[in-house]
């Protein structure tokens, strides 16, 4: 297919992103990657070949992954219905052999091979490979009963990170995909939720950026519009007079929790645009909301 950009235009398109590219240069951005880019061919190709540009003009990319969706797939099935409590997922045993093994398997390695693909050095691994994500069982309060906490099973809360195995992976020049899994210290694996996983990760690494791919163009006010460089206060305000409600307000809550957490910016994206990770971070109108410090 012909491009309808000429030769000039290209240019003129790469010499813009040098200013982005210098100032992001040897910068760590942890991406939350999942939605319609996960499941969609076309975005999910573009997504490799933006992570594998980053990592080539000199970023360090570590991409975290979740699997909502093919872990239903495959508990379906096996016959086994999917309960969620206040938005989580029920994990009994057998389901986190599911969630183990599509989180663990079938998902990461179908991104390692994609980045690969496009000629990254991607390593996938789990937050239990080297101790790296330590965890505990998540209680969550009961809605009907104020002082009783329900236990939804294998779901845990991050308690530490250890950062060692990714900084060894980027000297090394390979890109980490991460499963959002953990261990305590009896080795009982937990199923984490991606984006807490994600913004904990970024803040340990002090990371440059922590970006949010999700089915949403970002944080939109009353009028429909896209809003952007927002600060955790005005955040707070646009929680409290409705504008960010329902659903939208753990995503950005995770957002703010990681800028919080000593990460510079915090984005979220909409990972329903082609090359939406590009967008973001190399050029000045970016594709989704941000987040900054105060």
């Amino acid at each position: 297919m012909t491009s309808p950009h000429t030769a000039a235009d290209k240019a003129n398109i790469l010499s813009e992103a040098l200013p982005y590219i210098q100032r992001f240069y040897d910068k760590t951005i942890v991406v939350k990657y999942g939605g319609n880019a996960m499941t969609e061919r076309h975005l999910m190709e573009a997504f490799a070949k933006d992570v594998v540009l980053l990592k080539l003009v000199g970023m360090n990319p570590v991409v975290v992954h979740g699997g909502g969706p093919q872990i239903a797939d495959l508990l379906k099935k096996i016959g086994k219905q999917s309960d969620f409590i206040q938005g989580m997922r029920v994990t009994d045993e057998e389901t986190l052999d599911v969630v183990e093994m599509v989180l663990g398997g079938l998902v990461n390695q179908d991104i390692v091979t994609l980045i690969n693909k496009f000629g990254g050095k991607a390593v996938g691994l789990t937050g239990k490979d080297g101790n790296f994500i330590h965890a505990k069982k998540m209680l969550v309060p009961s809605k009907e009963k104020t002082d009783e906490m329900l236990d939804i099973g294998q779901v845990g809360e991050i308690t530490g990170i250890d950062p060692q195995i990714i900084q060894h992976l980027d000297a090394g020049d390979f890109i980490p995909v991460i499963a959002p899994l953990g261990a305590d210290a009896e080795g009982n694996a937990y199923n984490i939720n991606a984006d807490v996983a994600a913004g904990k990760i970024a803040g340990v690494l002090k990371a440059e950026k922590a970006i949010f791919l999700t089915n949403i163009p970002g944080v939109l006010d009353k009028q429909g519009q896209l809003l952007t460089g927002l600060t955790p206060r005005e955040v707070e305000d646009l929680i409290a007079d409705g504008t960010i409600s329902g659903g939208m307000i753990p995503k950005v809550g995770y957002a703010v929790d990681a800028v919080n957490s000593g990460v510079k910016t915090a984005h979220i994206i909409d990972g329903r645009v082609e090359h939406a990770l590009l967008l973001e971070v190399l050029t000045p109108e970016g594709v989704g909301t941000l987040i900054k410090r105060a």
